[in-house]
């Protein structure tokens, strides 16, 4: 009795990867659809409206009028440099020193938001630490 015996055969096992690709894309498919985005570009906003009852006066006031191209006016003086050094400067000098003054910032509606962070830094810098906005009411803004 003879056995035979095959000898090792040149060709290797192969790998079926067409099953695996497919259980792959069935995630995938399953990940993409199951996936909440969050749109942050369609963020909805009121903006507050002002009521004339609400507005006072205030006894030491200092407004400083910003212009859309970021000029710079305290107490209806224009001032030739836009630093925050000569906005500082202006506002010290319309407080008379006293730092119980309130700086009214009143800025156009299309100034640069840096024009007015220059101003709130200047009156920090000049030691006024009460700050308020000057805004219109809703029947002045249809006009």
């Amino acid at each position: 009795m003879r056995m035979h015996f095959r000898n090792g055969s040149s060709e290797e096992p192969e790998i079926n990867l067409i099953p695996f690709i497919d259980v792959l894309l069935v995630v995938l498919i399953f990940l993409m659809l199951s996936t909440t985005y969050s749109k942050f570009t369609e963020m909805q906003l009121r903006l507050p409206v002002a009521d004339v009852d609400a507005q006072r006066d205030y006894p030491k006031e200092v407004i400083v009028a910003v212009s859309a191209d970021g000029r710079y006016a305290v107490n209806r003086n224009m001032l030739p440099d836009r630093s925050v050094e000569a906005v500082a400067a202006a506002l010290g000098a319309a407080s008379n020193g006293s730092n119980d003054s309130v700086v009214i910032i009143s800025a156009d509606a299309s100034t640069p938001h840096q024009s007015v962070v220059t101003v709130m830094e200047a009156a920090r810098r000049a030691g006024l630490m009460q700050i308020t906005f000057a805004t219109q009411t809703a029947a002045q803004a249809g006009r």
